[in-house]
């Protein structure tokens, strides 16, 4: 949700895993990447089009494109 809510805009990974809500354990930025990682082999987002990599800040989910 945190994405879709933010699409277009760059998320970073810190602030993935604060809106995760997970307080209660220690987890590491790396463990973002391999939630996306997951997500988009669900989404068959392969090469990623859909979730962008921002190198060194963070992800993207790229906007729909409407029909006209």
């Amino acid at each position: 949700m945190a994405l879709l809510r933010r699409a277009g805009r760059v998320v970073p990974r810190g602030a993935l895993l604060e809106l995760a809500g997970r307080s209660d354990v220690t987890v590491g930025e790396r463990a973002v990447d391999v939630h996306i990682s997951r997500l988009r082999k669900k989404l068959g987002d392969d090469p990623p089009t859909r979730i962008r990599t921002v190198r060194g800040v963070g992800y993207v989910l790229a906007r729909a494109v409407e029909d006209a």
